[in-house]
C-alpha cells in the first residue's frame, strides 16, 4: 500500500485539532451552567458567603459558579438587610432550591437548611426531654413566637405559672422552652416556658437537697422581705432568714438590713427536708461583738449608749449592735425613782459608766448616775470630753445639762 495513503494533508490535521479544541471549550461552557452531579435539589450543603448585596448573598459551595440566595430565602423572619443574618465570609449551611434560568444559576435557601435542622433538634429534644433555649421575637394574640430555627408557638398559658397579661416584658428574652407538640405536615412546634421552668427548678432543688447540710455557709439572693424576716434563695430551695437571726443588734424590721436583690452569705441552722424548709442565720457568719468586749469596755470607762429596751427592774442600753447593757433602776438616777420610764425612754441617747462586764455570760452592768456624777465633776479625759455632730461640737457637759433641762431633742434636732 502506498504510504500516502496513511498520510493527512496538512490542512486537514489543523482543522481537525481546532475543532477538539472548540469541542473542550463548549463542553467547559456547558459544565459552568449545568447542575453538578454532587449538589442536587434537596440536597444541604456548606458554603462561603463570597457577596452580599441589597438583594441577597452569593455563596459558593464549590461549585464552577456560586450560588444565589435571595433575602427572602435568608430567614422566616423579616429582614431589612440581609447583613442581619449574614456577614462576608460566613460559613454556612444552605438547602438546594435547583437551577434557574438559561444559564442554570443555582437556587439556595438558608431558611429551608434552618429548617430543616431546626426540626430535626426539636424532633430530638422532644423525645430526649431536653431543654432549649430561644429568643423571643414577638408577641402575637395568645402567645408568643420564639426563634428555634423556625417559627416556634409558646402559648400564653404556657408562659408563666401564673396569669400573663402583659406579654411585651418577654420580647427579645432568651427563655428556657419544653417542645409540647410538633407537625412538619402543619408547620407547627408548640413549646412551653412554664413545664421548662418547672423542670429546672425541680433538678435544682434535687441538686441542692443532695448537698446542703447543716453548719454550711451558703450563698444566697434575697427573694423577698416580710415581718417576721427573709426568704433566701439558695438556688432551688427558699430558706428562711428569721429577723432574730440578722444581726447581733436588735432591729425593728429587716428592711433595716437586708433588701430584695441582694446577694449574702448565710449559714445553715436546721434542715426539714420532708417540709422543704431550711432554716437559716445570718449574724453567724458576722463578727461576734461579744468576742473583744472586754478589751473594747474598760470597768469605770464612760460610753454613750441608746437606751432599746425598759424592764421593772432598769433598763438596757445599747453600747453597740449586739450589745447591750443593764442599768438598774438603782443606777438610773441619784433619787429613788418608781420606775426606769420616770427617767429614760426607749431611744435616748445616755452616758452611762461601766461598773463591770462579763462576756462569757454576755452580761454588762452600767450605770446612768455614776456617769452623770463623773460628767458634772469634768472627770472625762481630754480626747472624751467633745462629742461631734453633724452641726458642730458640743461638750458632754452642755449635752447633759440640756438633757436635764428638757431640750435634748431640740438640741439633736438642730445638730
Amino acid at each position: 500500500m502506498d504510504e500516502r495513503e496513511h498520510t493527512l494533508p496538512e490542512d486537514s490535521t489543523e482543522k481537525k485539532t481546532e475543532e477538539e479544541h472548540e469541542d473542550i471549550m463548549n463542553m467547559e461552557d456547558s459544565l459552568a451552567y449545568a447542575p453538578m452531579e454532587d449538589v442536587h435539589p434537596g440536597d444541604i450543603v456548606e458554603g462561603k458567603v463570597v457577596h452580599i448585596s441589597n438583594e441577597g448573598v452569593l455563596v459558593d459551595v464549590g461549585a464552577k459558579s456560586e450560588g444565589i440566595i435571595q433575602k427572602r430565602d435568608l430567614s422566616y423572619r423579616h429582614i431589612e438587610r440581609p447583613e442581619e443574618v449574614v456577614k462576608l465570609g460566613d460559613v454556612i449551611s444552605v438547602y438546594v432550591l435547583g437551577y434557574e434560568g438559561e444559564e442554570g444559576a443555582l437556587k439556595l435557601s438558608k431558611k429551608r437548611a434552618d429548617e430543616q435542622e431546626a426540626w430535626k433538634r426539636l424532633e430530638k429534644a422532644k423525645e430526649s426531654g431536653e431543654i432549649l433555649y430561644a429568643p423571643v421575637v414577638e408577641t402575637v394574640k395568645g402567645g408568643l413566637l420564639v426563634d428555634v430555627g423556625l417559627r416556634g408557638f409558646i402559648p400564653a398559658s404556657h408562659i408563666a405559672r401564673g396569669y400573663v397579661s402583659d406579654m411585651t416584658p418577654y420580647l427579645g428574652q432568651v427563655v428556657p422552652l419544653k417542645v409540647v407538640e410538633l407537625d412538619r405536615s402543619k408547620r407547627r412546634a408548640i413549646l412551653s416556658r412554664k413545664i421548662a421552668i418547672e423542670i429546672e427548678e425541680n433538678t435544682k432543688k434535687e441538686k441542692l437537697w443532695q448537698t446542703i447540710e447543716e453548719g454550711q455557709i451558703r450563698h444566697g439572693v434575697v427573694k423577698s422581705l416580710t415581718d417576721f424576716g427573709a426568704f433566701i434563695d439558695l438556688g432551688g430551695v427558699d430558706g428562711l432568714l428569721h429577723i432574730s437571726e440578722m444581726s447581733w443588734g436588735r432591729i425593728n424590721h429587716p428592711s433595716e438590713v437586708l433588701e430584695v436583690g441582694k446577694e449574702i452569705d448565710v449559714k445553715v441552722l436546721r434542715l426539714d427536708p420532708e417540709k422543704n424548709k431550711i432554716s437559716l442565720g445570718l449574724r453567724q457568719v458576722l463578727p461576734n461583738p461579744w468576742e473583744n468586749v472586754e478589751e473594747k469596755y474598760r470597768v469605770g470607762q464612760l460610753y454613750e449608749g441608746t437606751v432599746v429596751r425598759l424592764s421593772g427592774f432598769g433598763a438596757f442600753v445599747e453600747l453597740e449592735p449586739g450589745v447591750d447593757g443593764l442599768v438598774h433602776i438603782s443606777q438610773l438616777a441619784p433619787q429613788r425613782i418608781h420606775q426606769p420610764s420616770d427617767v429614760v425612754a426607749v431611744g435616748d441617747r445616755i452616758w452611762v459608766k461601766i461598773l463591770s462586764v462579763d462576756a462569757a455570760s454576755k452580761r454588762i452592768s452600767l450605770s446612768k448616775r455614776q456617769a452623770d456624777d463623773d460628767i458634772a465633776n469634768g472627770a472625762l479625759s481630754q480626747d472624751q470630753e467633745h462629742v461631734e455632730d453633724e452641726g458642730g461640737s458640743s461638750t458632754i457637759g452642755e449635752r447633759l445639762n440640756a438633757y436635764h433641762a428638757g431640750s435634748w431633742d431640740d438640741e439633736n434636732s438642730s445638730s
